[in-house]
């Protein structure tokens, strides 16, 4: 793998950015790219969501920089973008935006998905879910 592949890494309170993330995986020897924009949605299972927060452990930048490394390592990639909101988001906010570019569409297609994937399943990110019917719920990232 090369070192220089993970072009962006990133947790943060503040709004992501579509155009950050993939002017980060710009390289001209990527014939494809592939981006994945996760937003908050107004429903989960058949209930409507009216507030969405996500908190993260300390170790969360360290596990996301392993699971990229792993993505890289699996895939011809050219580079990788990965950005993950924490805080109060509103329904429609973009909560997650990840990029991997490769030499063909296919690649880029299939790392972009392990990314996000992986992701979700490994890296320490908590959703807590505020209900219009008055519930809520915790969703664990791993």
């Amino acid at each position: 793998m090369n070192a220089d592949v993970i072009r962006l890494i990133g947790v943060r309170e503040t709004p992501l950015s579509v155009d950050e993330v993939f002017n980060a995986v710009g390289d001209p020897a990527a014939g494809g790219t592939a981006v994945f924009v996760g937003t908050v949605r107004d429903h989960d299972h058949a209930r409507a969501v009216s507030r969405l927060s996500y908190s993260a452990h300390p170790s969360v930048e360290r596990e996301l920089r392993a699971v990229m490394e792993k993505v890289a390592a699996d895939f011809p990639v050219r580079a990788l973008a990965a950005v993950h909101r924490v805080g109060d988001l509103e329904i429609g906010d973009l909560a997650v935006v990840v990029a991997a570019s490769c030499p063909h569409r296919a690649e880029a297609f299939e790392a972009c998905r392990r990314l996000i994937d992986d992701l979700k399943a490994q890296v320490p990110i908590w959703k807590h879910q505020s209900f219009s019917d008055g519930g809520d719920e915790w969703v664990g990232a791993c």
